[in-house]
């Protein structure tokens, strides 16, 4: 989709910002070339003349070589001597006598230079250059006294002259000119209009995002039509909701759609063992994208960098609050003609600072919460459209099935899905594809484990007593899958499939939960007579419906309508280091005596129903121990129908005294 750039109206007096290209070469102009620089020139110079001082004519030649074209074949016409070095002419350029001589010496030029052994000293040289009436001249080659001494002392001109060179620059050190310029710049990766390939189109289950997001894009198309008005568009967008539900792809599609530049950075880069690094990157993100507005600016897991102030140990100098002071600023500080739009994503609302969420700064918070069932259709349609499907996959059938799941979660799904029918050698994924791929979502993938007999009949009566507390309660989700394979980090799985979305609970459902939990335990207590450590996970998840339902909810008579929270309003270090329980020890108490009771009378009332369906629950543990997997038909088909699903309690009709009733 292509758009024109808005053009909104400037003040006459505004001048095109430079880019941080050109106030580095602004700064190369007016500062010169830096020091080490020269030196290192200097040196380069300074030692090249000494080498061509030193360095010898000629074609390199033995020195026993020389010795012989000198004594023997008297063809040495002139000879110079410095220091060790032999350099000098022939009489007539020799040949080479042998294979061995010529691998070692090329064809020889008229010239030629060698080397004087310098132990023993070759003290025959001179009186046989003599004897022959050869030209020659000897001395001692040695640099002037300022050579020498510029060549000792040049390295410690170097290093001085760097120190020199870094201490002039680190007057501002965390400046785009400093010692650290490239350490501190943003390293937020951008986006042209061009890469933006992502559009509401590609974003399914999302509708009132995407409402509320359109008005941002219609900002950044044409400003003058907002500010014709005297309206102002949001600086800042906090998106909030479950991890993988789709923020960062709908802050992609904002930008797709407006066709603007985007911006993208993680609050954990900005924070560095280094203080003021974080605050210097802010300033440094803020600046390049004012220099591309309008664009958009996105900070994922803001909630990185935006706690509450005053919760860590290092207090209001903290490294992490420095940069979150920084970002309050360069916030405040756009103007209207600025259209830069910062969008932030958190999964944590609840611990970001309050001066962050105040209006100005970040104004708009939109949900982004799990999709319903036509926004799950829809993202799976997305995530299809290069998968070859069989006729047997009803996609809406998939979506009804997958409730609560997330846009990440129905991408893996997908990927799941397209990878086991690629094992089987598979030319299209068909239902039985989708089936296995959400077995290992949500129950975990196969364990291969070796159990006894008498470990997996336990196993089987276990799972065979969630099944059947689930099969006859109506208050609950009905029986899906039962199985005792070992799957993640359990040996058995009783999968409960919800047939609507639901937003809501009420009590006699969480009770029902609580039996279900209890299930387990209740088959091994009523057919083995002991309890299994395979029950934690029940444990847990009972102990703690049960305390919500008590602490939080207000379900207990004895307790009263009291929410008991401690330690969650500030859930990170600091806070609850000094948090204090806002009850006395007769209160928790009396809430630990509760908790107990709920959950015991879950097991009694579980233990109760598995004996008036003994012989269901012997039925169902025996075909476990068969087939290892039983469907909801195979459930029907080998216990009856389960009991008619019942979500809501009757509802109880209240007449005072003195209000007549009519019949």
């Amino acid at each position: 989709m292509s758009s024109v750039p808005p053009s909104g109206p400037k003040p006459p007096t505004a001048t095109k910002p430079q880019s941080r290209s050109e106030d580095r070469e602004t700064e190369a102009r007016r500062t010169g070339p830096p020091v080490p620089m020269v030196l290192l020139l200097i040196s380069i110079i300074l030692l090249g003349w000494l080498w061509s001082q030193a360095a010898a004519i000629g074609t390199r030649v033995d020195y026993s070589f020389f010795w012989d074209q000198l004594t023997k074949q008297d063809n040495v016409k002139d000879v110079k001597i410095v220091n060790t070095t032999i350099t000098g002419s022939w009489k007539n350029p020799p040949s080479n006598p042998d294979e061995a001589t010529k691998a070692r010496m090329p064809t020889l030029t008229p010239e030629f230079n060698t080397e004087m052994p310098v132990v023993p000293e070759d003290r025959d040289l001179i009186p046989e250059l003599r004897r022959r009436n050869i030209k020659f001249d000897a001395r001692t080659a040695r640099p002037s006294v300022f050579v020498e001494a510029f060549a000792y002392s040049l390295p410690l001109l170097l290093v001085f002259g760097i120190i020199m060179w870094m201490m002039r620059r680190s007057s501002d050190p965390m400046s785009s000119g400093g010692m650290f310029g490239g350490f501190i710049r943003s390293p937020a990766k951008r986006f042209k209009p061009s890469d933006q390939k992502t559009t509401f189109d590609d974003v399914a289950g999302m509708e009132n995002a995407k409402r509320e997001l359109q008005e941002v894009v219609e900002f950044l198309k044409d400003p003058a039509k907002f500010q014709r008005l005297g309206a102002q568009i949001p600086k800042g967008v906090l998106l909030m909701g479950p991890p993988g539900t789709g923020k960062t792809l709908v802050a992609r599609a904002v930008a797709g759609e407006a066709g603007v530049p985007f911006f993208s950075i993680n609050g954990s880069e900005f924070i560095q063992m280094f203080v003021g690094v974080g605050a210097s990157r802010v300033r440094d993100m803020f600046r390049a994208a004012k220099e591309q507005s309008p664009c958009i600016l996105f900070i994922d897991e803001i909630d990185a960098v935006g706690r509450i102030r005053g919760g860590g140990i290092g207090g209001g100098h903290d490294e992490r609050e420095q940069t979150l002071n920084q970002i309050l600023s360069e916030m405040d500080g756009f103007n209207q003609s600025e259209a830069v739009i910062v969008i932030a994503a958190t999964n944590r609302p609840d611990v970001l600072d309050p001066a962050l969420l105040r209006p100005g700064r970040f104004d708009r918070h939109v949900t982004v919460d799990r999709p319903t069932r036509e926004g799950r259709l829809g993202i799976l349609k997305v995530h299809v459209r290069k998968v070859p499907l069989a006729e047997n996959v009803d996609l809406e059938r998939v979506a009804g099935s997958t409730i609560g799941f997330s846009g990440a979660d129905l991408r893996n799904l997908v990927n799941e899905a397209a990878l086991n029918a690629t094992r089987e050698g598979k030319t299209a994924v068909d239902r039985h594809d989708f089936e296995i791929a959400k077995d290992r979502i949500v129950m975990g993938a196969k364990r291969e484990e070796i159990l006894d007999d008498y470990e997996r009949e336990m196993t089987a009566y276990h799972e065979a007593g969630h099944a059947l507390i689930g099969w006859y309660t109506p208050e609950v989700d009905p029986v899906h899958k039962v199985t005792i394979v070992p799957r993640g980090r359990s040996l058995g799985v009783t999968e409960f499939q919800p047939e609507e979305d639901r937003y809501h609970i009420g009590e006699r459902r969480l009770h029902a939960q609580l039996r279900i939990a209890m299930g387990g335990r209740a088959a091994e207590k009523l057919v083995f007579n002991e309890y299994s450590a395979g029950a934690e996970q029940d444990l847990k998840q009972a102990t703690s419906i049960a305390r919500k339902m008590v602490g939080r909810w207000g379900m207990s008579e004895s307790v009263g309508p009291v929410a008991f929270v401690d330690a969650e309003e500030n859930p990170f270090l600091g806070k609850e280091m000094h948090d204090q329980r806002h009850f006395s020890e007769k209160t928790a108490f009396a809430i630990d005596q509760e908790i107990q009771r709920f959950l015991s009378d879950a097991q009694e009332s579980a233990i109760q129903l598995l004996r008036e369906h003994r012989t269901e629950l012997d039925k169902v543990s025996e075909a476990l121990l068969k087939s290892e997997i039983l469907d909801r038909e195979a459930l029907t088909l080998l216990i009856g129908p389960p009991k008619t699903r019942k979500y809501a309690p009757d509802k109880v009709v209240t007449v005072s005294p003195d209000q007549p009733v009519h019949t």
